[in-house]
């Protein structure tokens, strides 16, 4: 059983500080205000709350408090005046399981509370990252718990970096990690898309240029490269970058050093430089649109993000970060996500990865008229049909395997082995699909 662990929020009523005293079945936890609450989620967990409502509590900070962990199954404490505000009562109906009035009855409220345990415990854990990631990388997948390790090792190292990996994967947070991870974490993090500046501008966007070096240049100018000396620079989508520009940026990964635009001396910049694309570079070098001796300069360490149909145990977690990410947006009484979404997110193939995952669920939570998020509401109606048509089917494909080995005589620990299960799972399955045998006793 899970540990009874309770957050209490008077927000300075006495009331509500005598009704929390009546707790004694749970490890119960008082929070002075809403920023020491805040605190608390975030380094402990809690299943359970129980918060304060009615004036003078400040009404839309509280709903902005409720909306962003929502993931709590919440009790309201209701001061006189409370539900005689129209305000007050949206808030508790939207986002309060239960509700109590002062002066509280110690009775009915143990068994209140009961219930919202136990009603608490029959969902997900709150969403968490992994512990000890401050990377900011969500995910406990195979691939995601590969890719961390890849990264501190990349970040105690000073060499260029070239991360690989299809649009949407998340290629500037993996190169945050690494800024983050290293010993140049306390200077600037400069990100640069090369795609997205004009030709005309590039050169002095990137490296700066002097006063008069070209016609409204009335004074000098710092380059992108430069403002990111200490630190770490990232390039993305590299391989957007013109040719004459990669021998620019090669020149200065082989020397350290920088010529502004209409500049003399050369400057010297200290930075780690991460680069990353969507684009296999040595397929843009066989092209002849990518410098190979500039390839080989900034691949001498290389990651490789994993796109989301290969992180499928890291949906729902993704899907619950975004969830709480973009609380205030969402439509008030949104409390999650339908059975029927979370199989229609593990059905759907994610051309887009992280990225459109992120769209789905930010738009959904906004759009969703229900209690929770649908597979409608994501936009994934026909993916949460083929889930379902895919359970039907293995579900029809264990039952005919059970039954077909019980016919030929097979005894429930010889059945089990073949399928590669345990007894117990076999016994189950049995009883869900209703097989009945008279052969129960010979598993010996």
């Amino acid at each position: 059983m899970m540990n009874k662990k309770l957050l209490g929020i008077p927000l300075g009523s006495r009331e509500g500080k005598a009704a929390l005293a009546l707790t004694r079945d749970f490890d119960t936890v008082l929070a002075r205000d809403l920023d020491h609450a805040e605190t608390l989620l975030r380094t402990r967990s809690f299943l359970l709350g129980v918060i304060e409502v009615g004036a003078p509590a400040p009404l839309a900070e509280v709903e902005q408090f409720l909306r962003e962990h929502s993931w709590v199954t919440w009790i309201a404490l209701c001061r006189d005046d409370a539900l005689l505000d129209q305000r007050w009562r949206r808030l508790v109906h939207a986002h309060c399981m239960d509700f109590h009035t002062h002066p509280v009855d110690a009775t009915r409220f143990g068994h209140t509370l009961g219930h919202a345990q136990g009603f608490a415990e029959l969902g997900d854990v709150a969403p968490r990252r992994t512990e000890g990631d401050d990377m900011k990388i969500t995910g406990s997948s195979p691939a995601i718990v590969a890719l961390r390790r890849q990264l501190l090792r990349v970040a105690a190292a000073e060499a260029s970096v070239l991360i690989w990996g299809e649009s949407g994967t998340g290629k500037e947070l993996a190169a945050r990690a690494v800024h983050e991870q290293s010993a140049r974490r306390g200077g600037p993090f400069v990100a640069i898309n090369c795609g997205a500046i004009p030709a005309t501008l590039i050169q002095s966007e990137l490296f700066g240029h002097e006063r008069g070096a070209f016609t409204g240049a009335d004074k000098g100018r710092t380059g992108l490269i430069e403002s990111a000396a200490g630190g770490t620079v990232f390039l993305d989508e590299i391989a957007d970058l013109p040719l004459d520009m990669q021998a620019n940026l090669l020149r200065f990964l082989q020397e350290k050093t920088i010529h502004r635009l209409g500049g003399t001396k050369p400057v010297t910049v200290d930075v780690r430089v991460v680069a990353a694309s969507h684009v296999r570079l040595q397929d843009a070098v066989s092209r002849g649109a990518f410098r190979e001796d500039l390839l080989y300069r900034l691949n001498v360490l290389s990651v490789e993000m994993p796109p989301l149909r290969d992180r499928a145990d890291d949906l729902q977690a993704l899907a619950e970060t975004f969830f709480q990410d973009y609380a205030r947006e969402r439509a008030a009484g949104v409390r999650g996500f339908s059975p029927g979404a979370l199989a229609a997110l593990r059905a759907h193939h994610w051309p887009g990865n992280v990225r459109e995952l992120l769209n789905r669920v930010r738009r959904a939570s906004v759009m969703a008229e229900g209690r929770t998020i649908s597979a409608q509401d994501l936009g994934l109606a026909s993916d949460s049909c083929a889930a379902q048509r895919l359970h039907h089917t293995r579900a029809h494909a264990d039952r005919l395997a059970i039954k077909a080995g019980l016919l030929a005589g097979k005894t429930i620990t010889q059945l089990a082995l073949e399928l590669g299960i345990s007894r117990m799972t076999l016994y189950r399955l049995m009883a869900k699909y209703d097989i009945e045998t008279q052969v129960r006793k010979r598993h010996c």
